[in-house]
């Protein structure tokens, strides 16, 4: 299968970005995607959820993903702790979005080594950006 598609009006698309999200709350994951949307910078989005932690270590062993979005105030196994494992265990680890409880809380993020930071309440202009810059185009 090709990383090129081309749109009926003869466009041309790239390769999709997959993003994994991490969320206890369905909710959450739900609010991340209605934000975000279909489709950043061209590329369309394929998304993958998971609701605990050994649905996430395990999609990605089995995946690559070009961004995993980790919910830090998830029950159970945090997003926080998923991050610093990831960031630890894989050699080709992907970039992370943490969400955080707070403004505060942007240390913990640091902590667990996320690329980047989102606090609760979701802003969805926040989120959209924020995912954005992961996928911004290269600089000429």
């Amino acid at each position: 299968m090709s990383d090129v598609a081309k749109n009926n009006d003869g466009a041309v698309d790239t390769a999709k970005a997959a993003i994994l999200i991490y969320s206890d709350d369905k909710n959450v994951r739900e609010k991340v995607r209605f934000a975000v949307g279909s489709r950043t910078h061209g590329r369309t989005i394929e998304w993958t959820e998971a609701a605990t932690h050994d649905a996430t270590i395990g999609l990605l062993d089995a995946g690559k993903f070009d961004l995993v979005i980790l919910d830090g105030e998830a029950a159970k196994s945090g997003g926080m702790g998923i991050c610093r494992q990831m960031k630890h265990e894989y050699f080709d680890c992907p970039p992370v979005l943490l969400l955080v409880g707070r403004p505060g809380d942007a240390w913990l993020a640091t902590w667990s080594e996320a690329d980047a930071a989102v606090a609760h309440p979701l802003d969805p202009f926040v989120v959209r950006d924020t995912v954005d810059e992961f996928f911004a185009p290269a600089a000429v």
